[in-house]
């Protein structure tokens, strides 16, 4: 049996005080010092006010009071504004770095906006022998470089997509030429016309949650996939825009689906193809068509009158193939981060 150990004797006094704060209106972009506060960014920004560099008796651990986050920090730092409190275990009962994670296996109930430090500190923390301690901080810290590394590559793909998704949708594929149009440059070969002229929306069809059937059809909501029928009012595949709530969100289905009433989705293609058309109203922004102020809806005849550009269907499926590479990578990556 691990020994457990109150929280409040598992700490020594350390020397960080209120000398090394910065208000959150002196966190820059940029500059020489990263800053720590009770955020849930592990960095908050940066500092160059090399007086308020906190560089010895490091390591430490952070923690939010608002907001119960814990960072293991083991280099020079700026400390963020109120509410951050800066923990030093006992180095002769713990090791540094599974204290942190010791911490991190904790229950603290969430109160809100409210302090938790009071919470943390009737809890008790399980110590096991050094060997074991460095041992499971060791593999612990291994899976949370892997998580990591894949939360970063899925923001440096994501940014990879937003950045094609920009140029693929105002120059295309094959470096043409652009013709000057009433909405801006487009490239020659691109038609420019309504957006009814583009494809046709339809409001989706109302069901409760009573009337649904278990089965393998999904119910597409505002916000995705919901719930699942037994029957489908659509055929795949479809592209469904959230109408109220998420409002203006894209979603493309690929099996038979029932489009919710929350919803409008596209009745007619008009010969388009379904992946691109998906892209295309992604960069459309739909949320700005908001027809109600207390109640926002999508008003489909709004968005119907809007004029647009797109390609013709050949380079249309060429450029739903290369951002579905994208978004498949995102998806696998997000599948290894939860693994």
């Amino acid at each position: 049996m691990w020994e457990e150990i109150s929280f409040p004797d598992t700490l020594v006094e350390n020397s960080v005080g209120r000398k090394n704060q910065i208000n959150a209106s002196e966190i820059l972009p940029s500059g020489k010092y990263p800053v720590i506060d009770q955020g849930q960014d592990f960095i908050a920004g940066y500092c160059d006010d090399e007086t308020k560099l906190v560089k010895d008796e490091l390591p430490f651990v952070i923690f939010g009071d608002h907001t119960r986050c814990f960072k293991f920090v083991d280099f020079p730092f700026i400390l963020g504004a109120d509410g951050t409190k800066v923990l030093k275990p006992n180095s002769e009962l713990f090791d540094s770095k599974f204290y942190y994670f010791a911490l991190l296996s904790l229950d603290i109930p969430n109160r809100g906006y409210n302090r938790h430090f009071t919470l943390l500190k009737e809890k008790k923390v399980p110590k096991p022998e050094f060997d074991e301690q460095r041992r499971i901080a060791h593999v612990l810290t291994t899976v949370q470089t892997a998580i990591e590394q894949q939360a970063q590559l899925i923001a440096l793909t994501r940014k990879l997509k937003s950045t094609l998704m920009r140029k693929l949708f105002t120059e295309g594929l094959h470096g043409e030429k652009q013709k000057e149009k009433e909405i801006g440059l487009v490239p020659e070969s691109w038609t420019v016309g309504k957006f009814i002229e583009f494809c046709i929306l339809q409001r989706g069809f109302d069901i409760t949650k009573k009337e649904q059937i278990s089965g393998n059809v999904p119910v597409v909501s505002s916000g995705g996939v919901s719930s699942y029928h037994n029957v489908a009012k659509v055929k795949a595949p479809g592209v469904v825009i959230g109408r109220k709530g998420s409002l203006g969100t894209v979603h493309y289905i690929d099996v038979d689906y029932w489009p919710h009433d929350t919803t409008l989705w596209v009745k007619d293609f008009k010969g388009n193809d379904p992946l691109f058309t998906a892209y295309f109203l992604e960069t459309l922004h739909l949320e700005k068509y908001n027809s109600g102020a207390s109640n926002p809806t999508l008003n489909r005849n709004t968005v119907h009158a809007e004029t647009v550009s797109y390609p013709q269907v050949d380079e249309q499926k060429e450029i739903g193939q290369i951002l579905h590479q994208c978004d498949s990578k995102i998806r696998i990556t997000e599948e290894k981060k939860k693994l």
